[in-house]
């Protein structure tokens, strides 16, 4: 597993509201379990395209409640399965956020940003600092920074990667 960057940048996707689990990984491909099967078929029923065509390091803008529907932890892993970065939205479900920290995928809260954000466009978050910058319109948007605790579990890759490194069983 890579380590996590403070600073990411990549190419925004751009996704409306109410963007289920069922939307980021469709149920008929639930018996996959690794990011790199289930990256095979991110977004797949929403874009066709985007499984294809994402790059390591790019990020998914969504709007109101990203993620809502089902508790599984296949979206997330999909995600970032798929080389995403990070997502930011204008809101997540509950599950989906924590779920998404549990497997180490930053998830930001900005709805200034994610209105702002077109697809295409650039993006510089600073995961640190709270920032995100649309390269396109030079705005810098400020959002909540993940608390320290938090943090550790992202860089660490998630939640077992870090109680491993805890117990000393493994790498922080």
């Amino acid at each position: 597993m890579t380590e996590l960057r403070a600073v990411l940048a990549g190419r925004a996707w751009k996704y409306g509201d109410n963007i289920d689990t069922d939307a980021i990984i469709p149920a008929r491909y639930l018996n996959m379990s690794t990011p790199e099967e289930l990256a095979q078929h991110c977004m797949e029923d929403v874009d066709p395209g985007f499984a294809g065509a994402v790059r390591t390091g790019d990020i998914i803008v969504g709007g109101v409640n990203f993620g809502c529907g089902s508790s599984r932890e296949h979206a997330p892993l999909a995600i970032k399965g798929a080389g995403v970065s990070c997502v930011i939205a204008d809101s997540f479900a509950r599950i989906f956020y924590r779920n998404a920290i549990n497997v180490g995928l930053p998830i930001l809260v900005c709805p200034a940003a994610a209105h702002d954000a077109a697809n295409g466009d650039m993006l510089t978050v600073d995961l640190q600092a709270g920032q995100i910058t649309n390269n396109r319109s030079g705005l810098v948007y400020q959002t909540a920074p993940f608390p320290p605790f938090i943090m550790k579990i992202i860089e660490a890759g998630g939640l077992v990667p870090y109680t491993r490194a805890k117990l000393g069983q493994g790498r922080a």
